[in-house]
């Protein structure tokens, strides 16, 4: 045997270390702050903790907390250290699982004696937490059976059915559903079920802080038990953790579901039912516009419109797989004389039957079908947010029919058109994900995904767009793109999405078909493509990334005029009659209230112009400017104004 091994290292260069060698022993032979700052390693794509040898041949990456995969690591391990806490501070805790989230962790739990977490618990869990960091108390890996693994978690029912991985994948990531039952260990005894990795120990972490307690159903399922959520985040250093915080305070200030209250946009009356919004009509306006812009994109670029209804009979849905694979989503069915109904959950069948009306030639394609299609799903009471998940919401839905060898290039002209309408919202910073196939879950054939993906990288290659991929996260009928976006405070939304279908037209499906060139009969390829997600999501996304400041082109009211006297009204109301002349949204407040409070209230109200108008400007035609954000300009020529304004809203075209 060997007493060398050689590694691969990400740059192509080759490392040769003692047999047995560990990933910190890599870490230390190239270089010393490398060694300092390691806290696990991927290992042949797996990650791996810092004290595993490494086998011969392996590609290996040093993992440092300044990285996503960092940050996991460090997330998962203080969510093992906030279940330490609470054991030691709750003796008989019960504890279930601990994940690493986008930007935090939490972990869910069962007190003994029915005790509930208060908010101030929260220190005092933090308190122990801090304790346990200074330590420095070792991670220890430890594999045993399946039998030996029940008796070690015999006091712990939740870790216990996780052991015997009835939740699948979830179990497996936890440690369990398997044979072997791998978990970890600390100095201090504290024992948690966890494939891992984990830091070194708990002295590499200590940027934390924990958030809240909120109720969270084990499996997520309503007829389990209900445990107590903590949630914290964690982070490499304190900066970037009040960094994180600071921004949090910047999103609670954007929250959609507060600035639609303020601005009087819509609202989510008790009477209506979860889940559901009404659009005020200030944030009708708004919708409007987005939805009539959209539309004529649309038509510019080719689609067809369509309508279809709301509910379908079951045998539709049947015929579609969506009863087979989302009947836990949809709503329950109606019966009525003549069959069974369904609110649809999507508009995909149905654009379907419109390609299938009649006979299709290829010459006919591709053909594009767009419709702004309200759809209802259920989601769970605890997961509906505003406007970001919502019962009944509206999908600015197309698909597109085309044959094989027209789809690369229908696939490029689609992400370009997404791109450069998500630019025309304000949007400038783009990132994709991948969605490749899974080989023991998919319809279709080897030649058919391979192509299907290819054309789906050409296209973000095409728009030079970095992407990430997700190894066979595909759904079973096609690969994907996911097209996400950064805001104005950075964060990330998942908008847009491309899809290939090779389900719904096959033969054990909808059947569709079109005549080829050689008069034979082919299946069409079918594209799956939403731009905004959902009218209701987009909004929702725009209302935070502008926080309320909607640009000119999309706020609801342009300009506002007010008058500094009660006898300036009549001048102030010719003023707004030229703007709206000029296709402006324009309106004035009469002078009932002194001229400060109208002009601050404008402000909160985030109106782009204000103008005010005293005795000079009525001789010369003439008002006060305050543009949001500017310094005021007094005496401005209205007809100047006025001209630049209209050319401001159109600038988005």
């Amino acid at each position: 045997m060997s007493d060398q091994i050689t590694i691969s290292l990400p740059d192509g260069s080759a490392k040769e270390l003692a047999t047995g060698a560990t990933t910190a022993d890599l870490a230390a032979s190239i270089g010393a702050r490398l060694a300092k700052a390691a806290i696990a390693a991927k290992v042949n794509g797996d990650e791996w903790d810092l004290n595993r040898p490494l086998p011969d041949g392996a590609s290996v990456s040093i993992i440092t907390p300044d990285s996503n995969d960092g940050r996991h690591v460090l997330r998962h391990s203080t969510s093992h250290v906030m279940a330490q806490a609470v054991a030691d501070l709750w003796p008989g805790a019960k504890y279930s699982i601990g994940p690493a989230i986008e930007n935090g962790f939490y972990y869910d739990f069962d007190l003994p004696d029915g005790a509930r977490f208060k908010e101030d618990d929260l220190e005092r869990i933090e308190a122990r937490m801090r304790e346990i960091v200074k330590a420095d108390q070792p991670f220890t890996r430890g594999e045993v059976t399946l039998a030996e693994g029940k008796v070690l978690f015999a006091d712990q029912p939740y870790k216990l059915e996780i052991i015997t991985g009835v939740g699948g994948k979830e179990d497996a990531e936890e440690g369990g559903g398997t044979d072997v039952v791998s978990f970890y260990r600390n100095t201090e005894g504290f024992v948690d079920l966890c494939r891992g990795p984990h830091v070194p120990s708990t002295g590499k972490l200590g940027a934390f802080k924990l958030m809240k307690v909120a109720g969270a159903y084990w499996r997520g399922d309503e007829k389990r038990p209900m445990l107590q959520r903590v949630y914290g985040t964690a982070w490499e250093s304190n900066k970037a953790l009040q960094e994180h915080l600071t921004r949090l305070e910047e999103a609670e200030k954007r929250d959609h579901r507060k600035l639609a209250v303020e601005l009087d946009l819509l609202s989510f009356p008790q009477k209506l039912g979860a889940g559901l919004a009404v659009w005020h009509p200030k944030g009708a306006i708004v919708r409007k516009l987005m939805e009539d812009y959209s539309r004529q994109r649309h038509l510019d670029g080719g689609y067809e419109f369509a309508y279809t209804p709301h509910l379908a009979n079951a045998r539709l849905f049947e015929a579609s797989g969506h009863l087979s694979f989302y009947k836990d989503g949809m709503y329950p069915p109606m019966e009525m004389d003549n069959g069974t109904y369904y609110p649809k959950p999507m508009n995909c069948p149905m654009h379907c039957l419109i390609f299938d009306a009649r006979q299709r030639s290829y010459r006919e394609l591709p053909l594009r079908i767009f419709e702004l299609g309200t759809v209802y799903r259920y989601e769970r009471a605890g997961t509906l947010h505003g406007l970001m998940r919502i019962r009944g919401f509206t999908q600015d839905d197309s698909h597109i029919f085309c044959t094989e060898e027209q789809a690369p290039a229908e696939i490029i002209s689609l992400l370009h058109f997404v791109i450069d309408i998500l630019r025309s919202f304000g949007f400038d910073d783009f990132e994709a994900q991948l969605a490749t196939r899974d080989m023991h879950k998919s319809v279709g054939t080897d030649e058919g995904w391979t192509a299907a993906t290819a054309a789906l990288v050409a296209a973000m290659e095409h728009e030079e767009i970095s992407y990430t991929v997700d190894e066979g996260g595909a759904a079973f009928y096609g690969p994907k793109i996911d097209v996400k976006v950064k805001d104005a405070i950075g964060r990330q939304w998942q908008l847009s999405t491309i899809q290939y279908d090779f389900n719904m037209p096959s033969q054990e499906r909808l059947d569709l078909e079109y005549v080829a060139a050689d008069n034979t009969r082919k299946k069409p390829v079918m594209i799956h493509r939403a731009l905004f997600g959902s009218v209701e999501r987009f909004f929702g996304v725009l209302l935070e990334h502008y926080a309320g400041a909607f640009p000119t082109w999309l706020a609801p009211v342009q300009v506002q005029v007010l008058g500094v006297r009660a006898d300036h009204d009549s001048y102030a109301r010719t003023l707004v009659d030229e703007c709206k002349a000029a296709g402006l949204r324009a309106e004035m407040v009469e002078a009932d209230e002194p001229l400060g409070a109208r002009i601050r209230k404008a402000k909160l109200e985030k109106i782009p112009y204000v103008l005010v108008v005293g005795d000079d400007d009525i001789s010369a035609h003439t008002a006060g400017v305050n543009a949001r954000g500017k310094d005021v300009e007094r005496g401005v020529d209205m007809a100047g104004f006025i001209a630049h304004v209209v050319v401001e809203a159109a600038g988005h075209l």
